[in-house]
């Protein structure tokens, strides 16, 4: 009898153990896999899904087809290695303390990865991080050291130390990936993939396969080209992100310097001639003829023009050369994507994978003049953002709720079923992913820019935007506020702070404003330590960037002796 009773007892204990074990591997097997597809500086208005005026990407759309496209996402901070500390943190960056491109991340932030990797997910980076040679929470990685190269570029690996690999950074990085899927993912675990590209970031160098087709496309010109920032105040006025008289002839529109020199045109800096330099001359013998073969004609025909070109024609022929480069690297991102998307479906690996596609931030197209991005104006602000979840998101959906890169971290963290630490800042978006709109609970989003002075000399400022306005405070070297209309004034071209007719919604959004910068713990005397830290640093390093206006930021550092 007792010997019976042992044996039930050890029986039960084995099934129930057994049990244990299944229930286990069913809740790993129910968590998502996840890729997270970013590239560079990708403005929304350079993706087909949102408008195909400029280019067509089939194969990034298909993540829409498959999933949802919001309209309204944008970033907390448009400028890129602050963007990819919040979205790794789920902080705003003056929590994470990562608020510009000069001071190094804080390696004791906690990431989403770390925290995905503590729980049984297997991680892995390839691509561009741009900030830290050795990230965190990554069963493997092969980074770009800082900005990278188009051509034959370095990676900083886990494995192998640095190493140089021939070809196109955008191929390059895609082959790293679906090595990866292929030979060291394992099926047992759930994944998670931070799939990175540098384009299409400046100096925009497209693939050989694309020099010869986009050198000779025209693309159409935004509204807003030859804007005069006549509604708006001196941040606008003083940026140096104009096509014609701040973007690098060499470097970035591809006169080759010796042209350059032929006509009499001065460089907008050390950096033009020197940028171009650096790029091209890290290519290979072939991909050198092949790139010369397209932008030889390119500058012989500008020999011929440039001496009767007005100062509009200049701005004209300078737009299409922008585009012509910037929207060529997206086609081999497009086209890239496609690849991996072909693997996951071949591989059974669709289901139960959520696939992102966004970018750090937004970008001009020259749009108000201007490219780069910074400011809180829309194409620097938003950025796009496709979600697919097969089984969880229907495909073909939209939403237009703010949403934010603020976002990711809880989102990812939810969907494995893990609970994000309390000092995590944004919301999960599973909410409006599977149709629980009511469970969403934000109606406006916060934004703080803080690298000035700096290139391109766009000023400090935050605000807050909603789905209808953006109050915007300027407040370093002057005290500026902006109110835009969103809804009436899409372009953005017009302050209406002091209209009479604004009055009532311009106290709300003050309101608004300083409840939520106390939500998120920023303020004023916090913005003055990262001033005073930052002025700090760049003349200690004699590093700043003032362009035409270094006669302004001699004047802020007197005034700081004073």
């Amino acid at each position: 009898m007792k010997h019976s009773l042992k044996s039930f007892f050890l029986g039960s204990l084995a099934i129930l153990a057994f049990a244990c074990k299944t229930q286990e591997a069913e809740k790993t097997a129910e968590r998502p896999n996840i890729i997270f597809i970013m590239s560079d500086d990708h403005a929304y208005q350079a993706i087909s899904a949102y408008d195909n005026t400029l280019i067509e990407t089939p194969n990034i759309d298909r993540i829409a087809k498959m999933g949802m496209l919001f309209t309204n996402a944008s970033v907390t901070n448009s400028i890129c290695a602050p963007s990819r500390a919040t979205i790794l943190t789920g902080k705003h960056s003056h929590i994470n303390g990562k608020v510009d491109n000069h001071f190094p991340f804080d390696t004791t932030n906690v990431t989403f990865p770390q925290i995905l990797q503590d729980a049984g997910y297997q991680t892995a980076m390839f691509g561009k991080l741009h900030f830290g040679n050795s990230p965190k929470g990554f069963d493997q990685f092969k980074i770009l050291p800082g900005q990278g190269a188009y051509y034959n570029p370095d990676f900083i690996t886990k494995n192998e130390g640095n190493i140089k690999v021939e070809g196109y950074v955008t191929d390059i990085i895609t082959d790293m990936t679906l090595d990866w899927l292929q030979n060291e993912r394992k099926a047992d675990q759930p994944f998670m993939l931070m799939y990175l590209h540098k384009a299409p970031h400046r100096e925009w160098l497209p693939a050989e396969r694309h020099v010869e087709e986009f050198t000779n496309r025209t693309f159409k010109e935004p509204a807003t080209l030859f804007d005069d920032y006549s509604g708006r105040g001196r941040a606008a006025h003083e940026a140096e992100m104009n096509l014609l008289t701040d973007m690098h002839w060499s470097g970035d529109s591809k006169v080759y310097p010796e042209v350059m020199d032929e006509l009499g045109i001065e460089g907008t800096s050390g950096w033009d001639k020197g940028a171009f330099d650096r790029e091209v001359g890290r290519m290979n013998e072939t991909q050198r003829a092949n790139w010369d073969k397209a932008y030889m004609k390119v500058n012989e025909d500008f020999k011929k023009a440039y001496p009767t070109m007005t100062e509009e024609d200049k701005m004209k022929w300078r737009y299409q050369r922008y585009m012509q480069d910037y929207l060529g690297t997206i086609k081999a991102v497009d086209e890239n994507v496609g690849r991996v998307l072909d693997y996951l479906e071949a591989n059974d690996l669709m289901e139960n994978t959520i696939i992102v596609y966004t970018s750090d931030q937004g970008f001009y197209l020259g749009e108000h003049g201007w490219f780069d991005k910074r400011f809180v104006y829309n194409e620097s602000f938003k950025t796009p953002l496709l979600m697919a979840w097969p089984g969880k998101v229907e495909g073909g959906t939209k939403s237009d709720e703010m949403v934010q890169n603020l976002d990711f971290a809880q989102t990812f963290l939810a969907a494995a079923g893990i609970e994000a630490p309390s000092d995590m800042q944004g919301e999960s978006l599973l909410p409006l992913l599977t149709g629980e709109t009511d469970k969403w609970t934000r109606d406006a989003v916060y934004y703080h820019y803080y690298e000035y002075p700096s290139v391109h000399m766009v000023k400090r400022h935050y605000a807050i935007i909603t789905k209808e306005y953006k109050l915007v405070h300027y407040y370093f070297d002057n005290d500026e506020w902006e109110l835009i209309d969103r809804k009436k004034d899409p372009m953005e071209l017009t302050n209406v702070y002091d209209d009479p007719a604004y009055a009532e919604i311009r106290a709300d959004l003050h309101k608004q404003l300083d409840d939520m910068r106390e939500k998120y713990g920023d303020s004023s005397e916090l913005s003055q330590e990262y001033i005073e830290k930052y002025l700090d640093y760049i003349q200690e390093n004699n590093s700043y960037n003032g362009g035409k206006n270094t006669e302004l930021i001699d004047k802020i550092f007197e005034e700081r002796k004073k």
